[in-house]
């Protein structure tokens, strides 16, 4: 039978129809002290029934809030959460030549502070150095060319610094991410180096939002790794650099089996898909844009280049017009339309579906 926490009205009632039971009264006066005890010890019960509600969720990973995931986290998972980064990369100084900026000079954008790394001697002209952000997350990689303010005013040193490159800084791994990888863990338990092993892997490298393991795919003994890094690298559609490939190469391999005789781990390649809409109703600019967010939005759940399912080789995900046509019809204020589109197979198992060209007529 389903428990069902009583409400606090039901519980009142169960605690006077108690009460009169025990105390052969027959009824109980409003507002006397025997009426009022019986009230307050329902609440109460209420309550440690409340506690008891919340409780039972925590102990189970799929509806633990913050600290319990952590917790269920460090019992499986390696290193628990994916703390947030700071990034790091270089600007250019101006000044009078020969002027030296020291090490630990404080830099702002806004309320994120950097700070040089090393000693930086001016020359003639802008002179690089390298910096790195005070403060961890996603909100200190800039774009080329921004400005940042020297907190303390040097003799010599021009009071602005422009950023040359400045990446890597995520943000801590959200909650939805890390109860999936924890579920994972638990649904998928470590097969000693199968493909669900290299997936979840690849997810312990901070920034990594999605990846796909292929074995085989490049001969006899060799494994395929694929991933994605949505929101550190969301200005480049989310495909990560040579440096995160380096570095996803390096952490799989102080973990992967020696017998594993080559391992490639690269980006996938994005294969943009078009179709026609056509009839739209209501059609307007927040429809449009609501159809574009909805297709993307099921592009990065369905769309994959070569995996593995159930230790099966797949090639990379076909997507289907009807997923397409479900998409839409999902959007925000659509009512109907018709959309013209063949099911779009994948060139070859490195593409990757993203979306592409929508034509309204």
């Amino acid at each position: 039978m389903t428990w069902s926490t009583p409400d606090l009205a039901t519980l009142r009632k169960r605690g006077r129809d108690q009460m009169i039971s025990a105390t052969q009264l027959g009824s109980i006066i409003p507002n006397s002290p025997l009426r009022i005890m019986t009230d307050g010890n329902s609440a109460m019960a209420h309550l440690t029934l409340q506690y008891l509600d919340w409780l039972a969720k925590q102990l189970m990973p799929d509806t633990a809030e913050n600290e319990w995931l952590d917790r269920h986290a460090s019992i499986w998972l390696k290193d628990g959460r994916k703390q947030a980064s700071y990034s790091s990369g270089s600007a250019t100084f101006t000044g009078t030549a020969g002027t030296v900026i020291s090490a630990g000079t404080e830099l702002s954008n806004g309320a994120i502070t950097f700070q040089t790394t090393a000693d930086i001697t001016l020359g003639a002209g802008s002179t690089s150095g390298n910096i790195a952000a005070q403060t961890a997350g996603a909100d200190g990689n800039l774009d080329v060319g921004t400005s940042l303010a020297i907190t303390t005013a040097l003799s010599g040193v021009d009071g602005n610094a422009t950023v040359v490159s400045l990446t890597g800084g995520t943000d801590a791994e959200s909650d939805s991410s890390l109860r999936n990888r924890v579920l994972d863990r638990i649904q998928k338990p470590p097969q000693g180096g199968d493909a669900d092993d290299y997936v979840a892997w690849t997810l312990e490298v901070p920034g990594v939002t999605r990846a796909w393991c292929s074995p085989l795919e490049m001969g006899d003994g060799t494994v395929t790794v694929r991933f994605m890094m949505d929101d550190l690298r969301s200005s480049n559609n989310g495909l990560p650099t040579t440096d995160d490939i380096a570095t996803v190469t390096t952490y799989l391999n102080t973990v992967r089996p020696v017998s594993t005789k080559d391992l490639f781990v690269l980006a996938p390649t994005l294969y943009p898909i078009a179709f026609t809409i056509t009839n739209l109703e209501d059609d307007s600019t927040s429809t449009r844009a609501a159809i574009a967010n909805a297709v993307t939005a099921m592009l990065v759940d369905r769309a994959k280049p070569a995996y593995a399912s159930n230790g099966v080789a797949q090639p990379a995900q076909t997507i289907y017009a009807a997923w397409v046509s479900d998409a839409i019809l999902g959007a925000s204020g659509v009512e109907s339309f018709t959309l013209t589109m063949a099911d779009q197979v994948m060139p070859n198992n490195g593409c990757m579906a993203v979306l592409g060209t929508i034509t309204y007529a």
